[in-house]
């Protein structure tokens, strides 16, 4: 099979699976949380797509689905020429649950897959595409690649990939209690995260591969106000709804406190030096520059100002029962994303000052602290780095803590060596699709990120 052919295939496989709509959806949203049948649609094509994987490695079948009785999260296993590696895997991880999405507002059918030219290059259009199957379907590739080569890596390799990531890891989790039963303690962790992205930092001019070595914690909050009712012709001078919106104006005006954690000094340092002075030195001497570089870096918008402090995002809001009744209830929920150096309790406590409103009721629900560091040094971290260097030569790599949250944190408790970073060339305007309309990859990017995965498992 030539690269071409076996490209042209890989493209058409993630096109089916991006067709399936395997949907997760929130616990405070209608309807059951998942589509069994299209889990199940999509686990059975697995097999039929990659025979010769589902040949040589074995496939259990962890967690269970949002009702509660099926395991739908996959993990397998590559078997290694050496015995001593079956206690010390690589895991690559990806998830092939999605965000609901429907046509409405979509530039092509959100599950269409579509092949079309967009600014010049060909993508596949569809939700999933980055957020996770082009993860997934670019590990498996890269195995069954290396499989048709006669490759087999020294360690066991866990591909291990969830189905409710989106809503809650469940099957993640499962997996992890698993492994740990079975004495298993990975020595490389690899998932979703961090990409090869540019215009991220100022006065860097070219692309650089961010690893996520940390995570934010994440926590939902809901904000409940419960106020005596009445007919909307003689509404009071502070109705619950009111109480509420000043609750949610004061989290607004009043953010976080920004800081450089050591993870984004190491990452200042670390970019910083490919930029031109005086902005170099200012980067390089981080520490003694930190003030200014804050106020510098909290006017670079929203998702830089987000690496530098716990985040808060009123994401549903929910009041009255008509038109013409005063609500008894109204109620929010915030997404809060907790950084490096700061814990759920303090964030919390952060929140109930700011609103300093005592019939303001916060209730805190999924609390998880901010991951552990893994370290931007030795074997693992060596390893990663210079499968990425092997594809693509010269790009700049560095640490970076991620905002968001991946199943991967709860490998935090069983492996030292976590890293977040998918394998593709995202733009800012891909970036922004992420859990929006218009989800996108390039084939190009898809393409690399094959090759790096690959690249990965063979110094593995």
């Amino acid at each position: 099979m030539t690269d071409a052919a076996a490209d042209a295939r890989a493209i058409e496989r993630l096109r089916t699976l991006v067709r399936i709509p395997t949907i997760s959806r929130p616990t405070t949203g209608p309807g059951p949380r998942a589509d069994r049948d299209a889990f199940e649609q999509f686990i059975a094509a697995l097999p039929a797509l990659y025979p010769r994987v589902h040949e040589a490695l074995t496939v259990e079948r962890h967690g269970t689905d949002p009702e509660g009785d099926v395991p739908y999260s996959l993990l397998y296993r590559w078997p290694g020429s050496d015995p001593t590696g079956a206690s010390a895997p690589t895991v690559l991880m990806a998830h092939y649950d999605v965000v609901p999405a429907t046509d409405d507002g979509w530039q092509h059918p959100a599950f269409g897959a579509e092949v079309l030219e967009h600014d010049g290059e060909q993508v596949v259009w569809g939700r999933g595409t980055i957020d996770d199957k082009g993860s997934l379907v670019a590990v498996l590739e890269a195995v069954d690649r290396l499989l048709e080569a006669g490759f087999t890596p020294r360690h066991d390799v866990l591909l291990v990939f969830g189905h409710d990531e989106e809503v809650a890891g469940t099957g993640a989790q499962a997996i992890v209690a698993a492994l740990r039963e079975r004495g298993i303690r990975p020595s490389l962790v690899v998932d979703e995260g961090g990409a090869i992205v540019r215009d991220v930092f100022p006065g860097l001019d070219e692309p650089a591969a961010l690893i996520g070595v940390t995570e934010k914690g994440i926590t939902t909050l809901t904000l409940r106000v419960e106020q005596q009712g009445g007919h909307a012709s003689s509404p009071p001078p502070f109705a619950a709804t009111e109480r509420l919106a000043l609750a949610i104006l004061r989290l607004n005006g009043s953010p976080a406190k920004a800081r450089l954690d050591p993870t984004m000094r190491a990452m200042i340092r670390t970019l910083g030096a490919r930029t031109k002075q005086p902005l170099r030195f200012v980067f390089r001497h981080v520490d003694a520059f930190a003030p200014l570089l804050l106020r510098v870096l909290l006017r670079r918008g929203a998702e830089t100002t987000a690496l530098l402090r716990t985040t808060r995002a009123v994401t549903e809001l929910r009041a009255g029962h008509a038109a013409n009744a005063l609500p008894e209830h109204a109620e929010a929920t915030v997404n809060m994303r907790i950084a490096p150096g700061s814990s759920v309790a303090e964030a919390v406590d952060e929140v109930r000052r700011t609103i300093n409103d005592e019939l303001v009721v916060i209730d805190v629900l999924l609390p998880s602290e901010p991951s552990p560091v893994s370290p931007a040094s030795g074997r693992a971290w060596d390893d990663l780095v210079g499968a990425i260097d092997e594809s693509v030569p010269g790009l700049l790599v560095s640490p970076y803590v991620m905002m968001q949250a991946s199943d991967s944190r709860f490998f935090t408790t069983i492996s030292d060596h976590v890293y977040r970073f998918a394998p593709f060339r995202l733009s800012g305007a891909e970036r922004a699709c992420l859990h929006a309309k218009n989800e996108r990859i390039r084939i190009s990017s898809f393409l690399e990120g094959i090759e790096i995965y690959a690249a990965l498992l063979q110094r593995r």
